[in-house]
This record gives structure tokens, sequence and C-alpha cells, in this order.
């Protein structure tokens, strides 16, 4: 009787919060609720995403966005005042609607989906409007449409008499509290499910927008709650432990001269010890171009040559993460994976890291970076000292001759650091971050060194091409510079991509098959980045060498460190990548222009579903689909314990004393 008295009350209940929503929505009464309203237009505008997206839309999705904007809008239902009901929903309707435009022109160039994380680089838009610019579609407007008819209603029925609507308050609040406990639990249980999907698009298609989002939060949790009750020395072990199981060098042994068996020694260690080392990284830069010719033009002409005498490691692949550019010089001074939800350099600026600057600093190594824009953008002036760089030299070190939207050219850039160059301690590191090579790709017409055929004039990849063309041309000058400073011969000089340039959105892989004679996958071929290690006296026996073994930017600090004769374990350093030139086998992950879970080993690139058994793979050697690759469960299983307890380190290194320059 109690319980049939009970669920009478809750049904009467509904039935008077349904006829005050439509009274407050559709009868006389002035004081109207937007809820309903609200509740409609969001609902569109989340399965519009959905569709900006994943190019789909189904039920049982369209049903869980529901469910989190249900719990959403509810708690404002509760909380607003009558008389601000109207203002502070149309504010919720149109942070919302601001939150899935950005959202979907963010998916347009990154392929992942943003977590509340991204927020925090909100300011960094300026520096990059251009390119911003260009993935905006007139269509994603169609977010906002709802928001401007709202405004001039608003505005009119501002100024109007409107009569106080009171009901039982408490009856009231008593149905909502039920449905808000009731959505939320469901949608909870929904989201701690779908934790165990590592792949994050499939996740928050999953989810949806909302739920993606309580996703994140709840990981961010339990990582914290990890971070509090772990060991960093019992975490090292483990990577340690992890790392051995792999068989990533060729461990048969060697012998010394009386026929006694020795530990091998690494190949090529030490023999550019004492040299000056000058890293250069190289914005928006694939590979494909390197030893391209267009009607008989030499694309790179300059590494052309680097590289021809250098080692050149054709088959290395970005893994930079939501940092993009500053989370490239993190990997190749670290060789530690960047985590999935923030910038390295936002997040971790003030951890102690380990690092190859570090390293040098105690061979008596003088240090410095070098870019063109102010060393706030990205929080490079925490990330920069956590690298343990001496100086660095930003914009006002450099003057502008307005080549993009960054300022000042690579040609200054490189004017500039020669003449640092020439007054750091030798020996030295320097680090340059070119960006003349930055999306879209607009080189001023005076500084134009390509000419193209008409049909690859005004695409995007005769602008990347001509963009190339002059990033290459710039080094040449450095180059230049070093010679006539007497540096040339007593440096290595280093270079490597940052991350794909080419947007997949705007490029036909058969225009590649046409005008450059070449296949194009829209993974591995956008995704494989050039690495040229040049050294005094060629790479081997004084020619070049071709490293055919795949890698990563993970991979690039401990080659180099091998060259220079340093030992990183020895010094308390913990690294995720290895040397290239001593492993016959690698296996690197990649978890954001790909999902978590995806890995480059020597075979393939793997990409999960929800898992390892829906995922797809496809050949580096003929860029065909791999229908079967069970073989390779093992490599996803290390891959995914291996940047987890990456990320484990990364939070359990101690915070340092943040200083300024």
């Amino acid at each position: 009787m109690l319980m049939a008295s009970f669920f009478g009350y809750i049904n009467v209940e509904c039935e008077r919060v349904v006829r005050f929503m439509q009274q407050q929505m559709f009868g006389e009464n002035k004081q109207r609720s937007p809820f309903l309203l609200v509740y409609a237009a969001l609902l569109i505008k989340l399965a519009l995403f959905r569709y900006f997206i994943f190019d789909t839309i189904a039920i049982r999705d369209v049903a869980m966005d529901g469910l989190g904007l249900l719990g959403v809008l509810l708690l404002f239902e509760l909380v607003a005042p009558s008389k601000r009901k109207g203002a502070i929903f149309l504010l919720v309707n149109a942070l919302l609607s601001l939150l899935l435009f950005a959202s979907t022109v963010y998916f347009d160039y990154y392929g992942s989906v943003p977590t509340y994380n991204v927020l925090k680089s909100i300011n960094q838009v300026g520096q990059v409007r251009a390119s911003i610019q260009t993935l905006i579609q007139p269509v994603y407007f169609t977010y906002f449409l709802d928001v401007a008819i709202w405004l001039a209603v608003y505005a009119v029925r501002r100024f109007r008499t409107r009569k106080v609507y009171e009901y039982k308050r408490m009856g009231r609040v008593s149905v909502l509290l039920v449905i808000l406990i009731v959505s939320t639990s469901f949608f909870s249980r929904q989201v701690y499910m779908d934790q165990t999907i590592a792949n994050e698009l499939e996740r928050a298609k999953n989810l949806g927008f909302i739920g993606f989002q309580a996703s994140a939060a709840w990981q961010a949790g339990s990582e914290a709650i990890e971070t509090e009750t772990g060991s960093l020395p019992e975490t090292i072990a483990e990577i340690n432990q992890l790392q051995a199981s792999y068989p990533y060098a060729d461990t048969g042994p060697n012998k010394d001269a009386k026929g006694k068996q020795v530990a091998k020694q690494p190949v090529q260690f030490g023999k550019a010890a004492g040299k000056n080392l000058i890293v250069l990284q190289m914005e928006a830069f694939q590979n494909f171009p390197i030893h391209l010719k267009v009607d008989g033009q030499e694309i790179t002409p300059t590494l052309n040559q680097l590289a021809d005498e250098g080692y050149y490691f054709p088959h290395v692949y970005q893994q930079i993460g939501q940092g993009n550019t500053s989370d490239a010089e993190f990997m190749s001074n670290t060789s530690i994976y960047p985590v999935g939800s923030e910038a390295m350099s936002k997040g971790y600026g003030d951890r102690a890291f380990p690092s190859l600057p570090k390293l040098l600093e105690e061979q008596g190594y003088d240090t410095a970076t070098f870019h063109i824009n102010n060393v706030t953008f990205w929080d490079r002036d925490k990330l920069y000292p956590a690298l343990g760089f001496n100086a660095y030299y930003d914009k006002p070190y450099y003057t502008n001759d307005h080549f993009n939207d960054f300022g000042a050219s690579d040609e200054e850039l490189y004017r500039v650091g020669a003449q640092k160059l020439a007054e750091m301690k030798q020996p030295f590191y320097a680090q340059f971050v070119t960006t003349s090579s930055h999306f879209p790709f607009k080189v001023p017409a005076d500084r134009v060194t390509l000419t193209l055929p008409d049909s690859l004039a005004g695409t995007q990849l005769g602008d990347y091409l001509t963009s190339i063309h002059y990033t290459d041309y710039a080094i040449g000058t450095l180059i230049n510079k070093l010679k006539e400073q007497g540096l040339w011969d007593n440096t290595v000089l280093v270079m490597y991509g940052d991350h794909f340039g080419l947007q997949p959105d705007k490029i036909d892989p058969e225009q590649f098959k046409t005008e450059l004679g070449m296949t194009y996958d829209a993974r591995l071929s956008r995704f494989n980045i050039p690495f040229i290690v040049h050294m005094p006296g060629g790479a081997k026996g004084g020619k070049g060498q071709v490293v055919e073994q795949v890698g990563g930017q993970l991979d690039m600090m401990p080659t180099i460190a091998n060259l220079l004769g340093l030992k990183p374990a020895q010094s308390g350093a913990t690294l995720f990548g290895h040397d290239l030139l001593n492993i016959n086998r690698n296996v690197l992950g990649m978890r954001y222009y790909l999902p978590s879970g995806s890995f480059f080993n020597n075979d393939i690139l793997f990409v999960p579903g929800k898992g390892f058994e829906d995922g797809t793979a496809v050949s580096l050697d003929t860029m065909e689909p791999v229908p079967k690759f069970e073989q390779y469960r093992g490599d996803y299983d290390y891959i995914m314990k291996l940047m987890s307890l990456s990320d484990k380190y990364v939070r359990m290194l101690p915070k340092r004393e943040l200083e300024a320059y």
C-alpha cells in the first residue's frame, strides 16, 4: 500500500510537471521555462555533431546523448532562479553550441574529439588564426541558428511585463530530483562500462559529447588516485621489467680478440663524442618530399645531400599528442610519451625531466633553443627550463619580416641563431624550431623559389611543396653560415619533422599518382616524417647510410645519445624509445591523431576498434590492408601497458621549483 501510494504520488507529480512545462512553453504564462526548447535544440545539435564527426546517427547514440544532456539541464532547472531562467538557459545553449562548433573544427584538424583539457589552450588560437579559418565550413554555423533567434526573441520579451507564476515547488523539485538521480545513474553506469574502450573515437561515439567529457574526468580522477598511491622507484622497475621482455635488440654475443664472448658494444657508440649538436625541428615536414623531383627540380636539394652523406631514417613516424610542435620538442629531448589528455608543456612543465640537454650539460655542453614566437606560446617558458636548456631566443631577438602569422622567416631564425652560436661556449647543443612551412603553407611571392606546373599551382599540395622547398633553402643558409664560422666540421646536424602537414580532407591520393608518380596513404604517408643525422666525415666509411629500421620520435634521443657517447641509464634517465642503429625490431605507440592502442611495428600500422579483435592493420611495405593480424596481439598488449606506465612515470616525477630565465 505504501509503495502504491508513493508511485501514485510520483505519477501525479509527473503529470503536474508535464502540465507545468507545457504551460511554460506553450501556455499563457509569460514566465515560461525554456527547458524543453533548449533540450530539444541541443539534442538536435548533438546529433548534428555525431553526423559531422562519425557520418552516422543511430537511435541508441541519440538516446545516450539525451541522457547526458538531461542531467546537465535538470541541474540548471533546479538551481536557476525563475526570473533568470530564460537568460541562463540561453547562455547554456550558446556555450554548448560554441563547444560543439569548436570541437567539430578541432576534429577536422586533429582527427580526435577534444576533452575539456583542450580549453586550457584556447588562448593559443590567435597565433594560428590562418590555419583555423581554412578549416571552418559554413555548414558548421548551423549550431548557432537557434541561438540567434533566441537572442532576438529574448531581447523583445526582456522588456515586457511578466506575471510571476507560483506553484508547489517542493513537489516539483522532488520529481525533478528523482528524474535527475535515475538519469544520472544510468548515464554514469554507461560511462563506467565504456572506460575499458581505449579507442577515444569509439568511446566518444558510444558516450556522445557530454558522456565523453565525463569519461575524461573519470579517467583523470582515477589517474590522480593511482599517482597518490604509487611509487616512482616501483614504476621505473616495472618499466624496465616490461621493456626487458620485448626483443628490441639483436642480442647475439660478440667475441673479443681472444675469442672470448663479451657484451655487445652498441654500433657507432661515441662516434661523434664531443662534437657540437644542432637539431632542426622542421615544421609540418613529411618524408615524401625527400629525394622528390617536380619538373626536374629537387624539392629538398639541401636535405637530399645531407641524407646521402649521413644517416637517413625513411621509416620514422610522428607520435605527438595535443601539444603538437611542443610535444615533438618534448619527445626528441626526453624519449617519453606525451600524455593523451593535454600538452606536456602546459600540464607538466613543472616536472624535473631527465633530458638530452641535461645529459649533455654533464659533459660540459652549453645549451640553447631558438624559436621566433613568444616563449610563452604553448608555455615554452616552463617547458624549456624543465628540459634543461640554459637559454632561449624568442620573438624579441628577431626582425619581423612578416613571412606568415608567426612573423619572422626561417632565414631570419638562422641569421640570429648563427650569431648566437658564435658566442656560445663549445661544445654546444642548439635546438631550432622552424615555422615557415606551417599550415596553410603560404609563402610570400618574393620568397618563392620553386616553379610548379599549372596543374599544381594554387592547390594545397602545390603550396605545401613550395613551403617545403623554402624550408630546405633556409637550411642551406644556416649551413653556409656554419662553414663561414668554422663550426661545420665539428658539428652533428640533426633534422626531423615535427608532424604531418597536408590536411587529409584536402588531398586526393590520385593527385600524387598523376602529378608526382607516387602512392600516398592517408595514414602511413601522412604520419611518416624524415629523420636525418649528418656527421663530420659521413655516417659509415665516409659515406651515407639508409637505416631501414622503423622508428618514432621517441627513438631520436637514444639514437643521438649513442652517437655522442652518452649512456642515459647511467645518469638515471628512463627512456621509452630505442637507438635505431642498434635494434632489429621495434614497436611504437601513437594515440592522438590515431586512437589509443594504435601502433607501428616493423610490419604494420595497427588501429584498434573497441579493442584488438575489431581493429584494422595495413602493411608498411605495400600500404595494403592486412586481414590477419592476430600474431601482433603481443605488440598491442605490450604497447598499451608501456604507454600507461609512461603516463604514470610522468605523473610521479618530482616537481621542480619554477624559475624564470
